[in-house]
């Protein structure tokens, strides 16, 4: 490529930007494009497909429907913004819809923004943004609406090819204007509709995953070759495995199960940083019911302390899955050690003398208390989920593993999952039962 006289003259080839974009640290990265000028600046974009990563790029085999699912940061915007570009470049006709949650943010994110389709735009093809007219058109004769979903009634009528829908988890009528959506984009081959959201548990993401066809794309903001590692770092340590962490980073879809004893809101409002001075630590046991490596299920460890203020805490999820009887009690055992466990509460329903014999072959000087269990395990959750709606018990930080576990038991003896088997919760409450005793009997355990 060459530039007109008195401007920068640059070559830039495939193998250049390849190397910009894996070869490079991100300071180097970063100063090598602040240093170009328009020209290379535009022809490093024309080469987007050369440094994009995978999960930017759409399936070789999408359907009307794809669904991009991805944490913050991940280049859903960039990738939203070259698809459009692309069915721009190669269909002149192409009449496609731009809805986000309002007008403001289709015309700052997705058109005007640092990765918004005006942003990505290739020498020669020109796109314009005549704001009043909510409307951009491209250098090939393509044309692209926009509209907001406060105000869904405005798509009846209109005919598109395509469509691209941002941030579809904060939508406010969300259900109706994806549904006159779906009715509008009606002309041409294929009719393509592409979905970028951060995951939201609302309606509007679950009708979108139903579409029959639809293709998902997950992702993380780990995906992002180009994102500041400190940055990245940051967030794991301040939001990490926490809900918000896991689905503005980890790019999960997070929803409560209907009748939970345990709700993700809850237990975000009893997270703590750290816990008080401790007056007791009691380990809680789950043994898996095989006696195998790799068999049954997982082992429940789970170490909680009362405080000083009369109050339970979390203070570690030790659980493994797939050890041998010797494998899980040499956990327990380190659990016990790195906590300075007063108690190791063991149930003993399944496996009777040979858990008891296990642990104590691993540590004969365990504080281990076996206890026999006469209810289920959502009934004696029950009164525990109790002490967490009291505000009387608060984790530690984050478990993902967990809180998982818990907000699947539901009230009436039920589970939801994720799994077979609440292995983890069950060794949270045998815990817990035996830190704060006067609901033991509520609990239903007694001490063998």
């Amino acid at each position: 490529m060459t530039a007109a006289p008195g401007r920068e003259t640059v070559t830039l080839t495939i193998e250049q930007v390849q190397r910009m974009a894996g070869d490079l640290s991100k300071a180097q990265r970063d100063h090598t494009i602040d240093q170009m000028k328009g020209p290379s600046l535009r022809t490093f974009n024309g080469f987007w497909y050369a440094w994009a990563h995978p999960g930017q790029l759409a399936p070789e085999h999408a359907g009307r429907v794809w669904l991009i699912r991805a944490g913050r940061g991940f280049g859903k915007t960039r990738a939203g913004a070259e698809w459009v570009s692309e069915i721009a470049r190669n269909d002149p006709g192409a009449r496609i819809a731009l809805v986000g949650a309002t007008i403001e943010d289709v015309s700052k994110v997705m058109i005007e923004g640092e990765s918004g389709i005006l942003s990505v735009a290739r020498p020669g093809e020109q796109p314009r943004y005549y704001r009043q007219k909510r409307e951009l058109t491209f250098g090939s004769g393509a044309i692209a609406q926009i509209y907001s979903a406060n105000t869904p009634e405005k798509l009846r009528g209109g005919q598109f090819n395509a469509a691209w829908c941002d941030e579809i988890g904060k939508w406010r009528n969300g259900v109706a204007t994806w549904d006159n959506l779906m009715l509008a984009v009606r002309i041409g081959a294929p009719q393509q509709i592409l979905v970028t959201t951060t995951p939201a548990p609302v309606a509007l993401v679950r009708k979108v995953r139903g579409v029959a066809g639809m293709i998902e794309t997950l992702g993380t903001s780990h995906d992002n070759p180009h994102l500041s590692r400190d940055f990245l770092a940051a967030i794991e340590a301040e939001y990490g495995g926490t809900r918000l962490g896991r689905q503005e980073i980890n790019g999960e879809l997070i929803e409560d199960v209907a009748g939970a004893l345990w709700t993700r809101s809850g237990l975000e409002a009893c997270r703590v940083a750290r816990a008080p001075l401790l007056v007791r630590v009691v380990i809680g046991v789950d043994p898996p019911a095989g006696s195998e490596a790799g068999t049954g299920d997982a082992c429940g460890i789970v170490a909680v302390g009362l405080g000083e203020d009369g109050h339970g805490y979390v203070l570690e999820d030790a659980s493994v899955s797939g050890e041998s009887p010797e494998g899980w009690a040499r956990a327990v055992v380190a659990c016990a050690g790195r906590h300075n466990a007063d108690k190791v509460v063991a149930e003993v329903n399944q496996g009777g003398e040979m858990v008891r014999a296990v642990l104590e072959a691993a540590d004969p000087m365990l504080p281990l208390a076996p206890r026999r269990a006469r209810l289920g395990k959502a009934a004696r959750a029950e009164p525990v989920s109790i002490d967490y709606a009291r505000g009387r018990v608060h984790h530690t930080g984050a478990f993902p593993a967990l809180e998982d576990e818990m907000c699947g038991m539901v009230s009436g003896g039920t589970y939801q999952g994720p799994g077979r088997s609440p292995d983890r919760v069950d060794a949270l409450v045998w815990a817990l039962a035996e830190l704060m005793p006067r609901r033991r009997g509520r609990a239903g355990v007694r001490g063998l």
